[in-house]
């Protein structure tokens, strides 16, 4: 998304304009909000593609943009999950988790049905067992959990982050009983060498009232890729026990060393356009034929 360089800008017009039909697909490359104003739920897609952004008050110094905030985010997509619901969608998918899937580009999303995309970037396992709820209303028939990457950057407890695991599939399956319930495994990430890949793209410490370096380029070196996978094999026997899906994306993504393959990332934690056309054809493995799309619940 380009920068914005001095000035104020204005795209008011433009926001009462653009009112975009939410049963399409959604894809995060825009997250800017003015703290004060509320968002019309009929703006998020155009503020997930990108092709809209809230007038901004400017902060001298720095910018017109401010990051939404984690509350911001949960209001954001409790009001898409809610006029998702209102529509009914016959074949109706969720994504939930945090910023790989926030950052599913939308043409990639598997064709034939409606995606509801409920990611926030830098959520954790307890997150989005806390608004899991705020989708309860919708009927989808598959609904893809991937979670846990925040918690081990953040220290959570493998115990912790398992037992909300469990908590969040239990939650699915009590209000979606018809749903195909797909648990993703954990990916693995690219270590020292994304924290490297990091450094080689800044010059020295953020400005005053910017953004700090984020805690992953410090942690992601310390966090073992074969830890993860261990993990993954509990969470893969947590979903049997659950009677759920599981999904092990975790040996596609992962290098002969066990690294995130550098051609499926952006910056060793973050995938890149390869890496989301890899997850699709994952993903299509899970999803209703053609002939069963059609089928209401």
């Amino acid at each position: 998304m380009p920068g914005v360089v001095g000035g104020v800008l204005i795209l008011a017009t433009l926001l009462l304009t653009q009112r975009v039909n939410l049963t399409g697909s959604s894809q995060v490359n825009a997250s800017t909000i003015e703290s004060s104003k509320r968002v019309d739920p009929a703006q998020v897609k155009a503020l997930r593609d990108g092709v809209a952004q809230l007038p901004m008050e400017p902060t001298p110094g720095f910018g017109l943009r401010r990051e939404l905030t984690y509350e911001q985010w949960v209001t954001l997509l409790k009001n898409e999950a809610a006029a998702i619901a209102q529509k009914h969608p016959d074949s109706l998918h969720i994504l939930a988790g945090d910023s790989l899937s926030l950052w599913f580009p939308s043409e990639l999303l598997p064709s034939g049905g409606t995606w509801l995309n409920q990611g926030i970037s830098g959520e954790t396992s307890y997150g989005l067992l806390r608004r899991v709820k705020l989708f309860d209303r919708n009927q989808p028939q598959t609904i893809f959990v991937m979670i846990g990457i925040n918690d081990l950057i953040r220290g959570v407890r493998d115990e912790t982050l398992l037992a909300n695991q469990r908590e969040i599939i239990r939650h699915l399956k009590t209000n979606h009983p018809k749903a195909t319930i797909v648990v993703q495994s954990i990916l693995p990430h690219g270590g020292d060498r994304a924290s490297r890949r990091y450094w080689a793209s800044v010059k020295g410490d953020p400005a005053v009232g910017q953004n700090p370096h984020p805690l992953w380029v410090k942690r992601l070196p310390i966090i073992s890729n074969r830890h993860i996978r261990k993990l993954n094999q509990r969470l893969s026997t947590i979903a049997k026990e659950e009677k759920v899906q599981f999904l092990d994306l975790h040996h596609l993504f992962a290098d002969e060393q066990g690294y995130l393959h550098d051609s499926l990332t952006t910056d060793g934690l973050h995938l890149s356009y390869e890496g989301y056309a890899l997850w699709r054809s994952q993903l299509e493995r899970f999803l209703p034929q053609p002939s069963q799309a059609t089928v209401s619940h």
